[in-house]
């Protein structure tokens, strides 16, 4: 089986992913960043194993043996899921496999804004961390005793629950309905975002998600609150974001994604020292990519012997 791997390797998963074809699939591999190579490979791939460049109905018009495109991750909205069921092609994502890194990476933003860590970091390399303790030393906070609120409650939100109790952190929630197994409070939205000194989210993005963060989500945020983005970029307006960054009604911010990816050079969250910033990577570990390519094997030996493939999602 002819299968796509889109995305840049390092040498230890370049050497996993060339050990699949003992096990009868011919993975091949092509950077994001080569458009070319992409549509060459894609004209006899049967499998695309898919992770953050977008697949796009011109694609898979131009991709006549796909059956199969699988997510690696679990965001399937950079997929043209339209497209893809009028050629009758199966799209898959993995839920799970990278919920543990993205609870971690959650987590580490929380205290990075909590701490000023990017900007206390920059202060030390230019020489200037011990003269700067006193203009700094009241916006430094603790984790313990604050209220962290999260957005979403699924399989992150579920394992960063735990952590956070173990803080001694008040913990809010909102979903769809109150969960019946949960450490945390459920509230409504508007609730939630009054109570919480953290607000974390933890949604897919969807029409109806879709900017859920707006600049009348952010002004019924508690003054001086933190905002932490692990989920999806398109979840935040930006522009009403950097506003209350920079007047202070919203004390910090820790984005792992971001509207537009790569984030553009001019965007004004560059120049805020009040915000953490990590290049949509809260997701990737070894082990994450470990966990990915035991469902990706899985779902291609399924599509093959004509089997129900694995979180099929259209």
């Amino acid at each position: 089986m002819r299968v796509l791997f889109r995305y840049d390797c390092g040498p230890k998963l370049a050497a996993r992913v060339g050990s699949l074809l003992a096990q009868d699939l011919n993975v091949a591999t092509c950077s994001e960043a080569d458009d070319e190579a992409y549509a060459r490979h894609m004209e006899e791939a049967e499998v695309l194993w898919h992770v953050l460049r977008p697949v796009t109905a011109a694609h898979i018009a131009a991709a006549p043996c796909l059956r199969l495109i699988q997510k690696i991750g679990v965001g399937v909205n950079t997929i043209d899921l339209e497209a893809a069921r009028a050629r009758g092609i199966a799209v898959c994502n993995m839920p799970g496999t990278n919920s543990r890194a993205v609870a971690e990476m959650a987590l580490l933003l929380m205290l990075a804004a909590l701490r000023r860590a990017a900007a206390l970091d920059a202060a030390t390399r230019r020489g200037e961390g011990w003269v700067a303790g006193p203009r700094w030393q009241e916006s430094y906070g603790e984790l313990c005793g604050r209220t962290v609120g999260l957005v979403g409650y699924g399989a992150v939100a579920a394992l960063l629950t735990p952590i956070l109790d173990a803080m001694s952190v008040e913990l809010l929630y909102t979903a769809r309905s109150p969960k019946t197994e949960t450490l945390g409070a459920w509230n409504t939205l508007d609730e939630l975002l009054a109570r919480s000194d953290i607000v974390s989210l933890h949604l897919p993005l969807n029409a109806e998600t879709a900017g859920i963060i707006g600049a009348a989500a952010i002004a019924k945020m508690k003054p001086g609150a933190i905002l932490i983005n692990t989920a999806r970029g398109g979840l935040v307006d930006e522009a009403a974001l950097v506003a209350a960054l920079r007047s202070g009604h919203i004390a910090a911010a820790g984005l792992d994604v971001f509207a537009q990816e790569p984030v553009a050079a001019d965007s004004p969250l560059l120049a805020l020292d009040n915000v953490v910033l990590s290049p949509h990577v809260a997701w990737l570990t070894p082990e994450t990519l470990e966990r990915s390519l035991r469902v990706a094997v899985e779902n291609c030996h399924r599509l093959a012997a004509r089997e129900e493939l694995l979180h099929r999602v259209a």
